[in-house]
């Protein structure tokens, strides 16, 4: 399916296919998540009973929720301006990706899912995100996920359109030793 600016619809729901437990499910063989001794600690102090997800609580990015959620595009004079994300769980919560060619905000003002800019390149849709809240849990076991995350997401789908892929790149340099590069898949939910 395509967009009628030729971009591919990413346009449904999906479900996310195991990323939401685990940040460390995707990442490339051989990676290690290693975490800065304060992380470390703040983790081994962290409860299940804590996890955002537990109190109904977005969880950020690229852990997600393991609810359905929708992708909708919101079309200006034929082009797609922006991207939603739209959680059914939680608090109902949405994620969104601004597709006009601005730019990141000087002036912070963080968020659940932080502040998103997409382009596309080619039928890939390229997802750069930062200005995250501090102290998201990277996945159940507490892994912290930190105000000065970086992450880009790389999303094209499957031969079959039945999967959405996505390459991402971490770098949380409050909590991580170095950025760590993974893939996750969503599945369509028709």
């Amino acid at each position: 399916p395509r967009l009628p600016d030729g971009k591919p619809d990413f346009s449904g729901i999906w479900v996310d296919t195991g990323s939401h437990r685990n940040i460390t499910v995707g990442l490339v063989e051989g990676e290690e998540l290693v975490l800065l001794p304060e992380a470390k600690a703040l983790m081994d102090s962290r409860m299940q009973k804590d996890d955002p997800e537990a109190n109904c609580l977005p969880t950020g990015i690229p852990r997600i929720a393991p609810f359905p959620w929708r992708i909708v595009g919101a079309p200006m004079s034929g082009e797609v301006t922006h991207l939603y994300f739209l959680f059914e769980g939680n608090i109902h919560s949405y994620r969104q990706i601004f597709m006009d060619g601005r730019e990141h905000p000087e002036d912070p003002d963080p968020s659940w899912y932080g502040h998103s800019i997409g382009h596309w390149e080619g039928d890939v849709l390229i997802v750069d995100t930062t200005l995250f809240s501090d102290n998201r849990f990277g996945n159940r076991s507490g892994i912290p996920s930190g105000s000065q995350k970086h992450s880009i997401e790389r999303f094209r789908l499957s031969d079959d359109k039945t999967q959405l892929l996505i390459d991402y790149v971490i770098d949380d340099p409050e909590y991580m030793v170095d950025p760590k590069t993974g893939s996750i898949s969503w599945s369509y939910a028709p």
